[in-house]
């Protein structure tokens, strides 16, 4: 089997990693605070390491990491059909890995495969407990209709740290600079944590996060990534300002407040690594 092929192939599985993610993370804001909700973020987690080997397996044969998800199952009358969902999700991911691991001869690529295999069929066994404990304890989806200024702008901000965590995250995997993937891969962690915030506080809000997100700069030239990334945090920050002068909720303004300030400093620190990186030209 050629590069080309075995690039296919891992591009398949971290596109599934992908839908993983977001379809728990789904079921995990939904559900809203809790232990089981704790725990499968920690699977989302999970998958996220997962994704983060592939999409350095695919740079590292000279491919590109495929920015397409895969299909998600976020459907489901009760928490137990969720968590059932879940389990599919798993044994497809299951299945997959272990057509690629008899299909692919290089034996690096097949340890890695073997070594998530082993994760997922945990995490199989996880949302299968999961079901149970749903069922026993009538979770319910903590999740409302509201649709407002509020959910709007909550909503926006979402899409938004999608985007940049995508955007973060591949700029990161191609870039040749190690300053820039460092800060690259830091910066992406943050806005994990921008999305969840904003996600939670839309449950709390009695909304429905929407967790979508916009076009994502495939910039190839490490200065035009960190031109691009700049040009995103500032417009952002911008916004952000914006909705704290309309928002009246103190927990809310001081929210977006925070995570105004954490996307300026990122602007900064993009323009600080441009600087070096145009001098080094």
């Amino acid at each position: 089997m050629d590069k080309d092929e075995i690039i296919g192939l891992l591009n398949q599985d971290l596109e599934g990693e992908h839908a993983a993610i977001i379809q728990y993370l789904t079921h995990a804001y939904a559900m809203g605070e809790g232990e089981m909700a704790c725990e499968i973020e920690a699977i989302a987690r999970e998958e996220m390491r997962h994704l983060d080997w592939l999409a350095e397996t695919i740079v590292g044969l000279g491919g590109t990491p495929s920015l397409n998800r895969g299909d998600m199952r976020v459907g489901g009358e009760s928490v137990s059909d969720w968590m059932m969902n879940d389990v599919r999700q798993e044994e497809d991911g299951i299945a997959l890995y272990e057509e690629h691991i008899k299909a692919i001869d290089d034996p690096k690529i097949r340890r890695l495969l073997g070594r998530i295999l082993s994760d997922e069929k945990s995490h199989r066994g996880d949302f299968e407990h999961f079901v149970n404990k749903a069922q026993k304890e009538d979770a319910k989806d903590s999740r409302g209709s509201r649709q407002d200024k509020i959910t709007q702008v909550l909503n926006w901000g979402i899409e938004h740290e999608y985007t940049v965590i995508l955007q973060y995250l591949l700029h990161s995997y191609t870039t040749a600079t190690e300053d820039v993937k460092k800060e690259m891969q830091d910066q992406a962690i943050n806005e994990m944590q921008h999305l969840g915030w904003l996600s939670e506080k839309m449950v709390d809000e009695k909304g429905t996060p929407r967790i979508e997100h916009t076009k994502v700069d495939q910039s190839t030239k490490t200065v035009d990534m960190l031109q691009a990334d700049i040009k995103i945090e500032r417009e952002v920050a911008a916004e952000y300002d914006r909705a704290v002068k309309k928002i009246e909720a103190p927990d809310l303004k001081e929210l977006l407040k925070r995570i105004r300030d954490h996307e300026v400093y990122h602007a900064e620190v993009f323009t600080d690594l441009l600087k070096k990186e145009e001098g080094q030209g």
